[in-house]
C-alpha cells in the first residue's frame, strides 16, 4: 500500500525528469546497493529516454574501478562505502557513459550497506549518494534504518531529492 510519501517521491521524480528535459540536460547513474533501482525509478517516467543516457550497476567492488574509474587504492584503503567513492562513481558515470563523445551533464551514484550484515566495518544503513555536474562533485552521507528493502528504497528517494537539489527545484 502506498502512502503520501510515495506520492511525493513519485511527483519529485517526474519533476526531476521534466526539469532535465526542459533544460536539455542528460543524466547517468552508477549504482551499487540500489542495484538498478534508481535507474528504474527515473526511467519509469514517460520521456525519460530523452535525458537518462544509461546506468552502470557496479555491485562488485572491482567493477567500481574497472568500469567507472574509482581509484583502486581508495577502494583498497577505504572499501566501497565511502564518500569519495560515491563522488568518483558519480563522476565516472558522467564521463564513462558519454554518448557521441558528450559526457552526461549530471552523474548520480549510490553506495552503502543495505544489510542484513555490516560490510567492511560500516554499519547497516550507512549510505552515500554522490552527485557530479559541471558545478562540482559532492557526496551526501545517510544513516538509514529499516530492513534491506527499506534502506534501498530510502536511498533511491534520497538520490532523487539530491537531483532536485542539484537542479534547484527541491523546494518547488
Amino acid at each position: 500500500m502506498s502512502g503520501p510519501d510515495d506520492v511525493a517521491a513519485a511527483d519529485l521524480t517526474f519533476r526531476v525528469v521534466r526539469a532535465l528535459a526542459e533544460r536539455g540536460l542528460t543524466l547517468a547513474t552508477a549504482e551499487s546497493l540500489t542495484g538498478g533501482g534508481l535507474t528504474a525509478e527515473l526511467t519509469r517516467v514517460p520521456g525519460a529516454s530523452a535525458v537518462v543516457v544509461g546506468g552502470a550497476i557496479v555491485y562488485a567492488t572491482e567493477l567500481k574501478n574497472t568500469l567507472l574509474g574509482v581509484d583502486a587504492d581508495l577502494l583498497a584503503r577505504q572499501g566501497p562505502v565511502h564518500p569519495e567513492v560515491a563522488c568518483q562513481l558519480a563522476a565516472g558515470a558522467r564521463t564513462r557513459l558519454a554518448v557521441d563523445g558528450r559526457a552526461a551533464d549530471i552523474g548520480v551514484s549510490t553506495t552503502g550497506v543495505a544489510g542484513p550484515d555490516p560490510q567492511g566495518g560500516r554499519a547497516v544503513g550507512t549510505v552515500y549518494v554522490g552527485v557530479a555536474s559541471a558545478d562540482g562533485v559532492r557526496a551526501v552521507e545517510l544513516s538509514l534504518s529499516g530492513d534491506r528493502q527499506a534502506i534501498r528504497a530510502q536511498t533511491v528517494a534520497q538520490a532523487v531529492r539530491e537531483l532536485a537539489v542539484e537542479l534547484g527545484i527541491a523546494g518547488s
